[in-house]
């Protein structure tokens, strides 16, 4: 100790009075460094990788548990769904082998990870392995495991909560006490996030198979759903089942008493992000949920025009809440129109709603059914005498303007045949440019011009 003493390069831990344990910690950080690196090359050259994937999975794979440095095991973990993407490119079976490594040692290090920060790129890891392997890819004790590991991580997450309420009201609180339990809340909630992609990744690959699986799990979701939880744990259980209903379609009806009244309750809720998580609930109960919930759809139906014509309701905090909101609308109007009372009157009210600029994932529905209006000839979106026409042009040119749509897609390519329609009347056509600003029309142009060399 006495010749290292004071070089940055080494760190001890007493173990006592006449021990202490050194680490020569600048050997580590070029450790950290060069996994990263391998984390770069297996994501960015992707099959160009694959003769590597094989020798750098066994190297990977025994750091998930290398305690001496988070950076370490966080970039194991990380490494992991970028190398069984890289290994495709050798088949299934390679792939295959390859996962039967990795899925017992990633469930074993979730298990005893210590530091939350890492166990939070573990357990997105696990989430992006599963996508990426879809289903089938964990067998009955992997699967098993995992519930276990989910239970255990809720089990947790509750009981974190309940101390944190004790320790507000013990004599020793401060503001240092706030402040660590103020962070211990923030770590949970990310926690939580991770969770809940962890779950939305299952019932994407699995889908309906999924739900008996669920099950087990169940009653801890629809805990975080209780009025005294935080906003956050109402979101993430809001969101979990948005996932079942997405994924599981008219088979969600068996939950429907459990998320029906949150999903009603939650539309009404303070925090944007607990509206927005509900609205996105009643927009896919609407395109995935089957005929069984054309009333409470109905229900909902004020609830959602009343978000989106709140008066703050375009403030950048609520936009996102705002848009999910009008595409909740637009899925009832498309899949389960029955539910509208006054589907005329709807249309132009949903009409005077746009343009959507910032969900980019919700745009698609929304113009998408914009299309099929304009398409179709609807006298309520055209308007008397096609009087709407410029409107549509400019909601076009600012979905491509705020890069919500991209020319390319399907939705861009319908937007943009529309466009080339009303070009066909020359005359009508400048007017409608000359009533956009410069930037519009730019981005207008560039789309046409950019579409019609890639065709």
């Amino acid at each position: 100790m006495q010749g290292v003493e004071g070089d940055e390069d080494w760190q001890f831990v007493s173990l006592g009075e006449q021990k202490n344990f050194g680490i020569r910690t600048a050997g580590l950080e070029d450790k950290a460094a060069a996994c990263m690196m391998l984390v770069c090359y297996a994501r960015e050259l992707k099959e160009a990788f694959s003769n590597y994937a094989e020798e750098t999975v066994k190297l990977m794979v025994p750091m998930l548990k290398f305690y001496f440095h988070d950076d370490v095991r966080n970039a194991a973990a990380e490494s992991l769904p970028w190398l069984l993407e890289s290994a495709t490119v050798k088949g299934p079976a390679f792939v295959q082998d390859m996962w039967r490594y990795i899925c017992p040692e990633l469930l074993k290090a979730i298990d005893t990870e210590p530091e939350t920060e890492v166990l939070m790129v573990l357990l997105d890891s696990m989430a992006r392995c599963i996508e990426k392997l879809g289903p089938g890819c964990l067998d009955q004790e992997s699967m098993t495991e995992l519930l276990k590991l989910i239970d255990k991580l809720m089990k947790e997450h509750f009981e974190r909560a309940n101390d944190r309420i004790k320790k507000h009201l013990d004599e020793d609180y401060d503001e240092v006490v706030q402040e660590q339990l103020e962070d211990e809340e923030t770590d949970d909630v990310y926690v939580l996030s991770k969770i809940s992609d962890l779950i939305h990744c299952l019932f994407l690959a699995y889908r309906e198979q999924f739900l008996p699986f669920f099950d087990q799990i169940c009653s801890h979701f629809v805990a975080l759903f209780e009025p005294n939880r935080p906003w956050a744990d109402h979101q993430w259980g809001i969101c979990v089942f948005d996932d079942v209903i997405e994924y599981s379609g008219p088979a969600c009806a068996k939950y429907q008493g459990l998320f029906i009244p949150a999903l009603h309750t939650y539309l009404k809720d303070k925090s944007s992000e607990v509206r927005q998580a509900a609205s996105y609930g009643w927009g896919v109960l609407a395109q995935f949920g089957g005929e069984a919930f054309v009333s409470e759809l109905a229900k909902s139906v004020p609830s959602l025009v009343e978000i989106i014509s709140d008066a703050k309701s375009r403030e950048q905090k609520n936009i996102n809440a705002t848009e999910n909101a009008i595409s909740a609308i637009t899925k009832i109007l498309k899949y389960c129109p029955r539910a509208v009372s006054n589907v005329d009157e709807m249309l132009s009210l949903w009409f005077s709603w746009l343009p959507v600029i910032e969900d980019a994932d919700e745009a698609p529905h929304v113009y998408g059914y914009l299309c099929e209006l304009v398409e179709q000839n609807n006298p309520h979106i055209l308007g008397a005498g096609n009087v709407n026409i410029p409107r549509i042009v400019y909601v076009v040119a600012e979905a491509f303007f705020r890069d919500v749509i991209e020319p390319s897609k399907p939705e861009g390519i319908r937007m943009l045949n529309i466009v080339r329609q009303v070009q066909s009347n020359e005359a009508m056509f400048q007017t409608v440019i000359q009533s956009l600003t410069p930037e519009l029309q730019q981005t207008l142009h560039n789309a046409l011009h950019t579409t019609i060399q890639a065709s």
